[in-house]
């Protein structure tokens, strides 16, 4: 019997320790092979023509042509999964988010101090699995017109949504089609530490509520959204002023942190039957558990379903543990969501 072909992958980066660094992180996984390397968006260009690879890498700021300008080019004529790894410093962050609105699907962090090598390793090889014959979906957003407006009893719920490859574009989809009036909702999304502000930034200016980075002791309320920042759990707990999030760096769960899960597992217990959980594309099995301790404890569970996903894993992880209570493609996502609060806002 044959062996699958491996998965071909071209590495673009103006820097030669950076090339060697990205070739050394794949070399150890025999299903992958790094088939050519490129110091510019020209050079890449003739290697995608002549190569076909099934993923490419892009580092962002390179010379003659700048990697944003080269990714767009590349969707609109010659669509190919794109993994940007680049360093993701708080200035970095903003080409990041542009590299993912231009069609990358995931954004890695180049390595840094002593165990940056295998990390890199790690996270590379287990984004060039899951993204190798994914496509690219390019969305904009609409807020929906004579939106119907959402009960008073059902803006005291909870909507908590987690998400990884892929979820950047699916988050700017979903959230515009929400409602200003709707009940708080927090987002963990597997993302780099100092992406999470600009992410939620962005977000705020695409929203017809209050989007941000969460922060510790935040008390949760209708038309507020908090995304977990980069490299903080957070949990929702109750208290005498209502529901409130706490931002926790303890260990990392299922290789992640923030972690889907740990956020899923708070609201499980804490809100229960008041929630609604939403699990978008990604990598992995994050969030999978605690979506089915939301069912379990009588809350609403959504995941997304394959034809919409970038990457299936996260959905699916959920789908087999019989965690989710519908299956509903992105485009649906947000009247999905409105069914479900109003079913137990009406309860």
């Amino acid at each position: 019997m044959n062996s699958p072909s491996p998965i071909r992958v071209l590495v673009v980066d103006d820097s030669a320790l950076a090339r060697r660094a990205i070739v050394d992180a794949l070399a150890h996984d025999t299903s992958i092979e790094v088939v050519g390397v490129a110091e510019d968006a020209y050079r890449a260009r003739e290697q995608i023509l002549a190569l076909s690879p099934d993923v490419v890498t892009l580092d962002l700021q390179m010379p003659l042509m700048d990697g944003i300008t080269f990714l767009r080019i590349l969707m609109e004529h010659h669509p190919v999964p794109v993994i940007v790894v680049s360093n993701v410093t708080p200035a970095g962050s903003a080409l990041a988010l542009e590299a993912l609105e231009a069609g990358a699907v995931e954004v890695i962090q180049k390595p840094e101090g002593r165990h940056g090598a295998a990390e890199l390793s790690r996270r590379l090889t287990a984004q060039v699995h899951a993204v190798a014959g994914s496509k690219h979906r390019h969305r904009v957003a609409q807020r929906p017109t004579g939106q119907r407006p959402v009960s008073p009893v059902a803006q005291h719920r909870l909507v908590v949504i987690g998400a990884s490859t892929g979820g950047v574009e699916a988050l700017r989809y979903l959230l515009p089609q929400l409602p200003a009036d709707g009940p708080p909702i927090v987002v963990v999304q597997h993302i780099p530490a100092h992406f999470s502000r600009v992410m939620a930034e962005h977000l705020n200016r695409l929203t017809p509520f209050e989007v941000r980075e969460a922060e510790d002791g935040d008390v949760l309320r209708p038309g507020l959204c908090l995304i977990a920042p980069g490299d903080y759990h957070i949990t929702v707990a109750r208290s005498s002023s209502g529901l409130r999030l706490r931002t926790i760096q303890s260990p990392p769960v299922n290789h992640c942190r923030p972690s889907v899960d740990v956020l899923f597992r708070s609201v499980a217990e804490h809100v229960g039957a008041d929630a609604v959980g939403v699990l978008l594309t990604g990598m992995g099995y994050d969030g999978a558990r605690g979506l089915s301790m939301i069912r379990d404890a009588g809350g609403a569970t959504l995941v997304e379903s394959q034809d919409s996903c970038v990457v299936f894993g996260m959905p699916q992880a959920a789908i087999k543990l019989g965690a989710a209570e519908s299956v509903v493609p992105l485009e649906a996502m947000g009247e999905a969501i409105l069914a479900a609060v109003s079913r137990r806002g009406g309860a």
